[in-house]
Protein backbone atom coordinates (compact mmCIF):
# COMPACT_ATOMS: atom_id res chain seq x y z
CA UNK A 1 0.00 0.00 0.00
CA UNK A 2 1.53 3.36 -0.87
CA UNK A 3 -0.98 6.38 0.49
CA UNK A 4 -0.64 10.17 -0.86
CA UNK A 5 -1.05 12.29 2.25
CA UNK A 6 -3.49 14.96 2.44
CA UNK A 7 -0.50 17.72 2.80
CA UNK A 8 -2.59 20.51 2.08
CA UNK A 9 -4.80 20.02 4.99
CA UNK A 10 -4.95 22.75 7.40
CA UNK A 11 -3.21 25.08 5.70
CA UNK A 12 -5.74 25.14 2.28
CA UNK A 13 -8.84 23.43 4.22
CA UNK A 14 -9.62 22.42 6.98
CA UNK A 15 -7.57 19.29 8.25
CA UNK A 16 -10.15 18.50 10.81
CA UNK A 17 -12.48 15.90 9.67
CA UNK A 18 -15.68 17.33 11.64
CA UNK A 19 -15.33 20.84 10.40
CA UNK A 20 -14.35 20.08 7.32
CA UNK A 21 -17.63 18.06 6.89
CA UNK A 22 -19.35 19.87 8.08
CA UNK A 23 -18.02 22.92 5.88
CA UNK A 24 -18.66 20.72 3.16
CA UNK A 25 -22.39 20.40 3.81
CA UNK A 26 -23.24 23.73 4.13
CA UNK A 27 -21.45 24.90 0.78
CA UNK A 28 -23.49 22.25 -0.53
CA UNK A 29 -27.04 23.08 1.26
CA UNK A 30 -26.66 26.43 0.08
CA UNK A 31 -26.46 25.32 -3.79
CA UNK A 32 -29.85 25.69 -4.89
CA UNK A 33 -32.20 22.49 -5.57
CA UNK A 34 -33.50 24.09 -9.04
CA UNK A 35 -32.05 26.50 -11.23
CA UNK A 36 -33.13 28.58 -13.87
CA UNK A 37 -32.91 27.32 -17.37
CA UNK A 38 -31.09 24.37 -15.90
CA UNK A 39 -33.65 21.83 -13.62
CA UNK A 40 -33.19 20.01 -10.56
CA UNK A 41 -29.71 19.18 -9.35
CA UNK A 42 -28.21 16.67 -9.34
CA UNK A 43 -28.60 17.10 -13.17
CA UNK A 44 -29.23 13.72 -15.18
CA UNK A 45 -26.28 12.02 -16.83
CA UNK A 46 -24.11 15.17 -15.32
CA UNK A 47 -20.74 12.72 -15.57
CA UNK A 48 -18.35 16.00 -16.13
CA UNK A 49 -17.68 18.87 -13.76
CA UNK A 50 -15.23 21.86 -13.91
CA UNK A 51 -14.92 22.71 -10.61
CA UNK A 52 -11.85 25.32 -9.03
CA UNK A 53 -8.71 24.09 -6.63
CA UNK A 54 -8.18 27.15 -4.33
CA UNK A 55 -8.30 27.42 -0.66
CA UNK A 56 -11.49 26.68 0.37
CA UNK A 57 -11.94 30.12 1.98
CA UNK A 58 -12.08 31.16 -1.40
CA UNK A 59 -13.30 28.76 -3.68
CA UNK A 60 -15.05 26.06 -2.02
CA UNK A 61 -18.80 27.93 -2.06
CA UNK A 62 -18.02 28.01 -6.01
CA UNK A 63 -16.87 24.04 -6.27
CA UNK A 64 -19.96 23.14 -4.33
CA UNK A 65 -21.98 24.18 -7.40
CA UNK A 66 -20.56 21.83 -9.66
CA UNK A 67 -20.70 18.73 -6.91
CA UNK A 68 -24.08 19.10 -6.35
CA UNK A 69 -25.29 19.03 -10.17
CA UNK A 70 -23.21 15.69 -10.04
CA UNK A 71 -25.07 12.10 -11.09
CA UNK A 72 -23.12 10.00 -9.28
CA UNK A 73 -26.22 6.99 -9.27
CA UNK A 74 -24.14 4.91 -11.42
CA UNK A 75 -20.40 5.90 -10.71
CA UNK A 76 -17.94 3.10 -10.33
CA UNK A 77 -14.70 5.37 -11.06
CA UNK A 78 -14.02 8.99 -10.77
CA UNK A 79 -11.40 10.17 -13.48
CA UNK A 80 -9.77 13.29 -11.32
CA UNK A 81 -7.58 15.57 -14.06
CA UNK A 82 -5.74 18.61 -12.47
CA UNK A 83 -3.16 20.90 -13.89
CA UNK A 84 0.83 20.32 -13.10
CA UNK A 85 1.42 23.76 -11.52
CA UNK A 86 5.18 22.93 -9.98
CA UNK A 87 6.22 19.81 -11.88
CA UNK A 88 6.88 20.40 -15.72
CA UNK A 89 5.08 18.00 -17.63
CA UNK A 90 4.71 17.92 -21.20
CA UNK A 91 2.31 14.99 -21.05
CA UNK A 92 0.37 13.56 -18.36
CA UNK A 93 0.93 11.41 -15.21
CA UNK A 94 0.01 8.99 -13.47
CA UNK A 95 0.03 8.36 -9.43
CA UNK A 96 1.60 5.33 -7.69
CA UNK A 97 -0.45 5.54 -4.95
CA UNK A 98 -3.25 3.45 -4.03
CA UNK A 99 -4.78 5.39 -1.40
CA UNK A 100 -5.48 9.44 -1.07
CA UNK A 101 -6.11 10.30 2.22
CA UNK A 102 -8.31 13.20 3.03
CA UNK A 103 -9.39 14.06 6.99
CA UNK A 104 -12.85 12.60 5.93
CA UNK A 105 -11.17 8.95 4.59
CA UNK A 106 -9.29 7.36 2.23
CA UNK A 107 -9.77 7.31 -1.40
CA UNK A 108 -8.57 3.98 -3.17
CA UNK A 109 -7.02 4.60 -6.01
CA UNK A 110 -8.10 2.30 -9.31
CA UNK A 111 -4.75 0.85 -10.27
CA UNK A 112 -6.14 -1.56 -12.93
CA UNK A 113 -7.03 1.58 -14.81
CA UNK A 114 -4.23 3.80 -14.08
CA UNK A 115 -2.03 0.20 -15.74
CA UNK A 116 -4.57 0.22 -18.45
CA UNK A 117 -3.89 3.74 -19.28
CA UNK A 118 0.22 3.29 -18.70
CA UNK A 119 -0.05 0.65 -20.96
CA UNK A 120 -1.17 3.20 -24.05
CA UNK A 121 2.47 4.39 -23.44
CA UNK A 122 1.20 8.04 -23.36
CA UNK A 123 1.21 8.57 -19.66
CA UNK A 124 4.27 8.66 -17.67
CA UNK A 125 3.83 8.37 -13.73
CA UNK A 126 4.33 10.78 -11.08
CA UNK A 127 6.76 10.41 -7.82
CA UNK A 128 4.76 10.24 -4.62
CA UNK A 129 6.67 13.86 -3.86
CA UNK A 130 5.26 15.64 -6.78
CA UNK A 131 1.92 14.10 -6.41
CA UNK A 132 2.01 15.63 -3.08
CA UNK A 133 3.34 18.63 -3.65
CA UNK A 134 0.51 19.29 -6.21
CA UNK A 135 -2.56 20.72 -4.93
CA UNK A 136 -4.86 20.29 -7.84
CA UNK A 137 -6.15 17.34 -7.92
CA UNK A 138 -5.83 17.10 -3.28
CA UNK A 139 -8.51 20.49 -3.27
CA UNK A 140 -11.09 17.89 -4.49
CA UNK A 141 -10.76 14.93 -2.70
CA UNK A 142 -12.86 15.74 0.33
CA UNK A 143 -15.53 16.91 -1.98
CA UNK A 144 -15.57 13.87 -3.95
CA UNK A 145 -15.41 11.91 -0.50
CA UNK A 146 -18.27 13.44 0.80
CA UNK A 147 -20.66 13.48 -2.42
CA UNK A 148 -19.78 10.08 -2.30
CA UNK A 149 -20.17 9.55 0.87
CA UNK A 150 -23.86 10.56 0.74
CA UNK A 151 -24.42 8.35 -2.44
CA UNK A 152 -22.21 4.69 -1.22
CA UNK A 153 -21.62 2.22 1.78
CA UNK A 154 -18.01 3.40 3.06
CA UNK A 155 -17.04 0.05 2.02
CA UNK A 156 -18.14 0.46 -1.58
CA UNK A 157 -16.54 4.32 -2.55
CA UNK A 158 -15.99 4.50 -6.20
CA UNK A 159 -12.39 4.17 -7.28
CA UNK A 160 -10.10 7.23 -8.25
CA UNK A 161 -8.40 7.96 -11.25
CA UNK A 162 -6.16 10.47 -10.60
CA UNK A 163 -4.37 12.44 -13.97
CA UNK A 164 -1.73 15.15 -13.45
CA UNK A 165 -1.48 16.72 -16.86
CA UNK A 166 0.96 18.84 -18.18
CA UNK A 167 2.11 21.94 -20.65
CA UNK A 168 -0.25 19.56 -23.77
CA UNK A 169 -0.46 21.33 -27.06
CA UNK A 170 -3.60 21.42 -28.96
CA UNK A 171 -2.31 17.79 -31.04
CA UNK A 172 -1.82 15.57 -27.67
CA UNK A 173 -5.16 17.21 -26.28
CA UNK A 174 -6.82 16.02 -29.29
CA UNK A 175 -4.81 12.44 -28.58
CA UNK A 176 -5.86 12.05 -25.46
CA UNK A 177 -9.37 13.03 -25.93
CA UNK A 178 -9.57 9.92 -27.72
CA UNK A 179 -7.78 7.48 -25.28
CA UNK A 180 -10.00 8.75 -22.80
CA UNK A 181 -13.28 8.84 -24.92
CA UNK A 182 -13.86 5.22 -24.40
CA UNK A 183 -14.05 5.73 -20.60
CA UNK A 184 -16.38 8.66 -20.64
CA UNK A 185 -18.34 7.02 -22.54
CA UNK A 186 -18.77 4.28 -19.98
CA UNK A 187 -22.10 5.46 -18.04
CA UNK A 188 -20.08 4.14 -14.51
CA UNK A 189 -17.03 6.74 -14.97
CA UNK A 190 -17.23 9.93 -13.63
CA UNK A 191 -14.96 12.93 -14.35
CA UNK A 192 -13.93 16.13 -12.43
CA UNK A 193 -11.49 18.63 -13.88
CA UNK A 194 -9.69 20.95 -11.50
CA UNK A 195 -9.47 24.56 -12.81
CA UNK A 196 -8.96 27.79 -11.79
CA UNK A 197 -10.14 31.16 -14.09
CA UNK A 198 -8.95 34.24 -15.02
CA UNK A 199 -5.38 35.21 -12.56
CA UNK A 200 -5.37 38.94 -12.69
CA UNK A 201 -2.37 41.33 -11.77
CA UNK A 202 1.05 41.78 -11.19
CA UNK A 203 2.27 38.90 -9.11
CA UNK A 204 0.65 36.80 -12.01
CA UNK A 205 2.43 38.68 -14.91
CA UNK A 206 -0.80 38.98 -16.30
CA UNK A 207 -2.88 42.35 -16.85
CA UNK A 208 -4.89 42.12 -20.25
CA UNK A 209 -7.37 44.66 -20.01
CA UNK A 210 -10.59 44.38 -22.37
CA UNK A 211 -11.50 48.21 -22.49
CA UNK A 212 -15.03 47.95 -23.59
CA UNK A 213 -17.94 45.47 -23.27
CA UNK A 214 -17.51 44.75 -27.04
CA UNK A 215 -14.20 44.30 -27.46
CA UNK A 216 -12.88 41.54 -29.11
CA UNK A 217 -10.83 38.96 -27.80
CA UNK A 218 -7.49 40.36 -29.08
CA UNK A 219 -8.53 44.33 -29.03
CA UNK A 220 -7.03 44.28 -25.25
CA UNK A 221 -3.92 45.83 -23.97
CA UNK A 222 -1.54 44.66 -21.18
CA UNK A 223 -1.75 47.28 -18.38
CA UNK A 224 1.47 48.72 -16.64
CA UNK A 225 1.99 49.80 -13.03
CA UNK A 226 1.24 53.45 -13.20
CA UNK A 227 -1.30 53.06 -15.72
CA UNK A 228 -5.28 54.25 -15.13
CA UNK A 229 -7.57 53.10 -17.64
CA UNK A 230 -10.66 55.59 -18.18
CA UNK A 231 -12.56 52.61 -19.99
CA UNK A 232 -14.61 49.74 -18.29
CA UNK A 233 -13.95 48.74 -14.77
CA UNK A 234 -10.92 46.65 -14.26
CA UNK A 235 -13.10 44.20 -12.81
CA UNK A 236 -15.40 44.39 -15.60
CA UNK A 237 -12.98 43.41 -18.11
CA UNK A 238 -11.56 40.31 -15.77
CA UNK A 239 -15.72 39.44 -16.16
CA UNK A 240 -15.63 39.84 -19.75
CA UNK A 241 -11.83 38.15 -20.11
CA UNK A 242 -13.50 34.89 -18.05
CA UNK A 243 -17.05 34.78 -20.04
CA UNK A 244 -15.47 35.00 -23.35
CA UNK A 245 -13.46 31.52 -22.34
CA UNK A 246 -16.63 30.32 -20.50
CA UNK A 247 -18.65 30.77 -24.25
CA UNK A 248 -15.87 29.26 -25.67
CA UNK A 249 -15.97 25.94 -23.48
CA UNK A 250 -19.68 26.32 -23.98
CA UNK A 251 -19.56 25.53 -27.27
CA UNK A 252 -17.75 22.28 -26.95
CA UNK A 253 -15.32 23.38 -29.69
CA UNK A 254 -11.73 22.77 -28.82
CA UNK A 255 -10.59 24.62 -31.95
CA UNK A 256 -12.62 27.29 -30.54
CA UNK A 257 -11.19 27.04 -26.87
CA UNK A 258 -7.80 27.66 -28.35
CA UNK A 259 -8.72 30.15 -30.53
CA UNK A 260 -9.96 32.27 -27.15
CA UNK A 261 -7.09 31.41 -25.49
CA UNK A 262 -4.71 32.78 -27.80
CA UNK A 263 -7.15 36.39 -28.22
CA UNK A 264 -6.60 37.03 -24.53
CA UNK A 265 -4.05 34.62 -23.22
CA UNK A 266 -6.22 34.29 -20.20
CA UNK A 267 -4.54 32.44 -17.62
CA UNK A 268 -6.66 29.19 -16.54
CA UNK A 269 -4.31 27.24 -14.77
CA UNK A 270 -6.53 23.99 -15.71
CA UNK A 271 -6.71 25.04 -19.61
CA UNK A 272 -4.86 21.46 -20.96
CA UNK A 273 -7.51 19.59 -18.40
CA UNK A 274 -10.53 21.42 -19.74
CA UNK A 275 -8.73 21.23 -23.50
CA UNK A 276 -8.73 17.49 -22.78
CA UNK A 277 -11.96 16.57 -21.78
CA UNK A 278 -13.34 18.70 -24.44
CA UNK A 279 -11.88 16.61 -27.06
CA UNK A 280 -12.97 13.64 -25.65
CA UNK A 281 -16.90 14.83 -25.87
CA UNK A 282 -16.07 16.08 -29.42
CA UNK A 283 -14.94 12.67 -30.16
CA UNK A 284 -17.94 10.92 -28.47
CA UNK A 285 -20.18 13.67 -30.74
CA UNK A 286 -18.39 12.63 -33.84
CA UNK A 287 -18.94 8.84 -32.50
CA UNK A 288 -22.04 8.59 -31.38
CA UNK A 289 -23.54 11.47 -33.38
CA UNK A 290 -24.53 13.04 -29.88
CA UNK A 291 -26.33 16.04 -29.46
CA UNK A 292 -24.59 19.62 -28.35
CA UNK A 293 -27.16 19.82 -25.47
CA UNK A 294 -26.25 16.66 -24.62
CA UNK A 295 -22.35 17.05 -24.15
CA UNK A 296 -21.09 20.12 -23.85
CA UNK A 297 -20.53 21.84 -20.78
CA UNK A 298 -22.80 24.40 -19.01
CA UNK A 299 -21.68 27.30 -16.52
CA UNK A 300 -23.60 27.61 -13.50
CA UNK A 301 -21.80 29.73 -11.33
CA UNK A 302 -18.66 32.56 -11.11
CA UNK A 303 -17.06 34.33 -8.89
CA UNK A 304 -13.80 36.35 -8.01
CA UNK A 305 -11.72 36.60 -4.86
CA UNK A 306 -12.43 40.05 -5.22
CA UNK A 307 -13.12 43.34 -7.55
CA UNK A 308 -9.86 44.61 -9.09
CA UNK A 309 -10.00 48.27 -9.25
CA UNK A 310 -6.14 49.47 -9.77
CA UNK A 311 -3.67 47.70 -11.75
CA UNK A 312 -1.85 46.91 -8.26
CA UNK A 313 -4.80 45.00 -7.12
CA UNK A 314 -4.90 40.76 -8.10
CA UNK A 315 -7.96 38.36 -8.13
CA UNK A 316 -8.10 34.69 -9.16
CA UNK A 317 -12.01 33.97 -10.60
CA UNK A 318 -14.03 30.55 -10.15
CA UNK A 319 -16.58 28.61 -11.93
CA UNK A 320 -18.59 26.07 -12.17
CA UNK A 321 -20.12 23.77 -14.70
CA UNK A 322 -21.18 20.80 -15.62
CA UNK A 323 -21.58 18.09 -19.02
CA UNK A 324 -24.45 15.79 -19.23
CA UNK A 325 -23.01 12.71 -21.13
CA UNK A 326 -25.68 9.81 -22.01
CA UNK A 327 -24.55 8.04 -24.39
CA UNK A 328 -26.23 4.47 -23.80
CA UNK A 329 -29.69 5.48 -24.54
CA UNK A 330 -28.72 7.98 -27.89
CA UNK A 331 -26.58 4.95 -28.61
CA UNK A 332 -29.15 2.56 -28.35
CA UNK A 333 -31.17 5.16 -30.65
CA UNK A 334 -28.81 5.35 -33.48
CA UNK A 335 -28.46 1.31 -33.51
CA UNK A 336 -32.33 1.41 -34.06
CA UNK A 337 -32.44 3.86 -36.95
CA UNK A 338 -29.34 1.13 -38.49
CA UNK A 339 -31.77 -1.24 -38.10
CA UNK A 340 -34.29 -0.17 -39.47
CA UNK A 341 -32.25 1.63 -42.46
CA UNK A 342 -31.27 -2.07 -43.43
Amino acid sequence: MIKRKCTHAGSWYSGHGATLSKELDEWLEKVPDNIKDVGTLPQPDARAIIAPHAGYAYSGPAAAWAYKSLDLSKAKRVFVLGPSHHFYLPDCALSQCTHYSTPLGDLLVDTKTVAELHKTGKFGKMSKSVDEDEHSLEMHLPYIFKVLSKNFQPNELPLLVPILVGSTNPAKEREYGDILAPYLEDESNVFVVSSDFCHWGLRFSYTYYLPAANSAPGDGVNLRSRDKPTGAAIYDSIDRIDHLAISSIESGSHDTFINNLQGTGNTICGRHPIAIVMCALENLKRALKLNSLTTDFKFIRYERSSQCKEVSDSSVSYASAFARVDCEDVAAQFDEDMRTKR
